[in-house]
């Protein structure tokens, strides 16, 4: 379901158990539009995550892994300054709409006790988070400025008077009313029950429209029907569920209007972590690419039109034997040409002499045709030899960027920087002035860790700095070393030096998984003991050779990879 307003009631209720009366630890911007609060509460930590990201806004706490900027935002180091310390006392919904109202104590700089709000409102690409002092209504800070040529209705700038969202002219479900006797006596069928539900009511999605026009439309009590589709917003039960077209949705209950329950969670921050986690991951990882991407889009676009053209110039250049016989047959009848024509046909010998047309310039005398002729024949032959320098060189090109950008789409959040840092040091991106501090304080990523069935570990490498280190100076000559056949990938290494078969194809499939072919049904993957593998001089990071290698044909599951563990 999408996070409507009765998610957000179910969410809240489950926040309120979790945070009331918790104090606020650290606070981290690791993201463009997301800010995460570690409130400490009830003998734990809870990371909280409130997004205002245009595709996946939400209010929730996470347990997925981030990385924080080496220098903190002008937002993060506000939200320090008003939150770091301070006390939730209250989490609430504002009516049954997507915005959520965290009240809390603090003190000022002079030991005062004052009150403030932080609101987040999920609202798709106008989702934001807003600080408001509750003293004088105005807003200290926010995570998504919009000016006045943006909003005419409402400023959300610092030092603005923050005003509330538009009201809709909609009740609230969950205030005592009787209008869904008289609509669904009206709507017969659950489609237009379900429109006429969202119209009259506030808070609902599509997916709660249709459950609750469903459950209404039962034999039974129509109140008890209706008060058991909100109770369940009361006492969640988070729920994966399988659609007919085999894609995913989450939901606060059963919801069997949808198909078949796939998965059961304990909470629903649970839910939505496992939810959002690729599809987040890799809206984080496109924010944060930034221009990377299109660095490399454009890059390829490139070098893949100059192998065209080298292509048809190499083409071109079949056509020098030709030349070469023209030549050869002027010279030899040379007497029977005579200055000022522009053609002739002479026997060609070389084919049963054979009437042969060749041009010629009237400008030039009967010996100058001929030699003309010898001239461009060894200009073309010359670059024959230039033009198969420039396809191999041009290649290499294609198959790197063709390497980064499948890295980039496979990439995490940590893994950015080192891309762009690699990217900078081949010379595709303009060196950024950096702190020598802020380099010194990044760390490298490392290859993610697995463990197949029999406990054997298998490392994977993100990206080529990750893949360069496992495959030259972290693996063991002894150790195997997997990669898709003639396809961007991951190297991966199996660290043992006699894996068994169910090993081996665990490690092919998280190669496959981990690679550009990850969508596709069936996926070669070559395998070879690291002691066959070298790196060319002046080779491109990531690129090694290998020979005397098996190959593997699997199908990349990623439930099989879920199996395999991380290590922690």
């Amino acid at each position: 379901m999408s996070f409507d307003g009765l998610f957000t009631h179910a969410m809240v209720t489950e926040l309120q158990h979790n945070l009331v009366s918790g104090r606020i630890a650290k606070i981290h911007q690791p993201y463009q539009n997301e800010l995460i609060l570690t409130v400490r509460a009830n003998g734990k930590n809870w990371p909280v995550l409130l997004s205002a990201d245009p595709t996946y806004p939400r209010v929730q706490v996470t347990q997925i892994p981030y990385v924080n900027p080496a220098v903190p935002t002008n937002f993060a180091m506000m939200m320090r300054k008003y939150l770091q310390g301070a006390i939730i006392t209250e989490i609430k919904q504002l009516a049954n709409d997507r915005v959520v109202h965290f009240t809390i104590t603090t003190r000022n700089e002079l030991g005062d006790a004052e009150t403030l709000t932080l609101i987040i409102e999920i609202m798709a690409r106008h989702s934001n988070v807003i600080l408001v002092d509750n003293k004088t209504g105005k807003i200290l800070d926010v995570i998504k400025h919009v000016g006045a040529d943006q909003n005419r209705y409402r400023l959300l700038l610092p030092g603005a008077t923050y005003i509330e969202p538009p009201k809709q002219e909609k009740k609230n479900p969950f205030v005592s009313n009787q209008d869904y006797r008289d609509l669904v006596q009206q709507y017969p069928t659950d489609t237009v029950l379900a429109q006429q539900l969202q119209q009259h009511y506030q808070g609902l999605g599509r997916d709660s429209a249709t459950q609750l026009a469903a459950d209404l439309h039962q034999p039974g009590d129509l109140a008890e029907h209706y008060q058991n589709f909100l109770t369940q917003f009361e006492a969640p039960q988070p729920t994966l569920i399988t659609l007919s077209n085999h894609k995913t949705m989450f939901a606060a209950g059963p919801f069997a209007a949808f198909g078949e329950q796939r998965r059961r969670f304990d909470s629903l921050s649970a839910l939505l972590d496992f939810f959002y986690q690729d599809a987040a991951q890799r809206e984080r990882v496109q924010q944060q690419a930034g221009n990377l991407v299109r660095v490399v889009r454009n890059d390829l676009k490139k070098n893949r039109n100059k192998y065209k053209k080298l292509q048809q110039t190499l083409a071109n250049t079949k056509q020098a034997d030709e030349l070469r016989l023209k030549g050869e047959i002027l010279t030899t009848y040379l007497h029977e040409v005579k200055r000022g024509m522009t053609e002739i046909s002479l026997p060609d010998y070389y084919h049963d002499n054979v009437p042969l047309k060749i041009q010629l310039s009237n400008q030039l005398s009967p010996s100058r045709n001929a030699q003309k002729y010898f001239s461009r024949y060894q200009k073309q032959k010359n670059a024959v030899t230039y033009v198969n320098e420039q396809l191999a060189i041009t290649q290499g090109e294609i198959d790197y960027l063709d390497n980064i950008q499948t890295q980039i789409e496979l990439a995490t959040p940590a893994d950015i920087a080192e891309i762009r840092e690699e990217l900078t040091q081949q010379g595709y991106l303009k060196q950024r002035k950096t702190k020598k501090k802020q380099r010194a304080s990044r760390k490298p990523s490392q290859p993610q860790e697995f463990l197949a069935s029999d406990g054997t570990e298998i490392s994977v490498g993100k990206n080529n700095r990750q893949n360069d280190q496992l495959t030259l100076k972290t693996a063991r000559k002894t150790d195997f070393w997997l990669h898709t056949q003639k396809i961007p990938g991951s190297h991966v290494i199996i660290h043992s030096a006699e894996p068994s078969e169910q090993t081996l194809t665990e490690a092919a499939n998280l190669a496959a998984y981990f690679s550009k072919a990850r969508d596709s049904a069936t996926v070669p993957v070559d395998y070879v003991q690291v002691k066959r593998i070298r790196k060319p001089n002046g080779a491109k990071p990531g690129f090694v050779i290998y020979e005397g290698q098996k190959t593997l044909y699997v199908s990349p599951d990623a439930n099989l990879v879920d199996q395999l563990s991380p290590k922690k």
